[in-house]
């Protein structure tokens, strides 16, 4: 059975994967679902959050150790999530099976005002001054979900997430630092690696993974009108669109005439 992490983003937990690590275990035939939460997170919110990608990394492979996992893993990860997962690729491509990278964004492949929209600054930055676990979560669904963003009964949800395991600003302005700080590397990392991006992201413009799967020759797969968080909009399609890849490097490096996985 194939181990698979998954990564959230900037100030998120493992309860806000929703019902998609259930669809992806089903789509790769009941494969382990780890969903460790990042320090100043989740069931860690009480924890100081880590101030580098590389330190975010050991603080989920001490997780998975503690846990008794030994890997190697499919990391499959979002936003801030990649990043953490393209550095543990390159530190120990050995405990990585293959990365899955959805809608990053990374130095030195596109500028900040990609990085993040340069038009949510005085949203995000009003959110930041004022707090408020209502006025925060509604702002990042309406940044980060195209299909929920009205939804009610998910905000309700997500407050009460945020109200029971609260992220600090302070620890939010720590993750918001080791994003800044991070440059991916000017060679990927010798793991098989997929893209997959909304091309109707209102928070990191889509145009960030198109050229880190250039720079990197990577497969890229587009979802038309997805936002951010592609796995809320539409875990269907990311379900099945990893399986298929996933497939794909398997015959690839097993078949006939085989080929590195990383060429694929």
């Amino acid at each position: 059975m194939s181990s698979w992490v998954l990564l959230r983003g900037l100030m998120r937990e493992q309860r806000h994967w929703g019902d998609f690590p259930a669809l992806l275990a089903a789509a790769l035939r009941d494969a382990d679902m780890l969903t460790p939460d990042f320090p100043g997170n989740g069931i860690r919110h009480a924890e100081d959050s880590c101030t580098s990608v590389a330190d975010m990394v050991e603080a989920c492979r001490a997780d998975l150790r503690e846990r008794g996992q030994t890997g190697p893993y499919h990391l499959l990860a979002l936003s801030l999530g990649a990043m953490v997962a393209v550095e543990w690729s390159t530190r120990y491509p050995g405990e990585v099976a293959a990365c899955v990278l959805i809608n990053t964004s990374m130095r030195p492949y596109s500028p900040f005002y990609q990085r993040l929209r340069w038009q949510n600054y005085a949203a995000i930055a009003g959110m930041a001054l004022r707090g408020g676990a209502q006025r925060q979560e509604r702002l990042i669904l309406r940044l980060t979900s195209n299909r929920h963003a009205g939804d009610a009964a998910l905000l309700r949800r997500w407050i009460a997430y945020q109200n029971e395991r609260p992220v600090s600003r302070a620890n939010a302005l720590r993750q918001l630092r080791a994003a800044a700080r991070f440059r991916a590397p000017s060679m990927r990392p010798p793991v098989p690696m997929l893209v997959l991006c909304g091309d109707a992201d209102r928070l990191v413009d889509a145009r960030c993974s198109v050229r880190l799967a250039e720079a990197w020759q990577l497969p890229c797969l587009h979802h038309p009108d997805a936002g951010h968080d592609v796995p809320l909009d539409d875990p269907a399609w990311v379900a099945a669109a990893v399986a298929r890849w996933i497939g794909s490097v398997a015959t690839a490096s097993t078949g006939p005439g085989a080929v590195s996985p990383t060429a694929v």
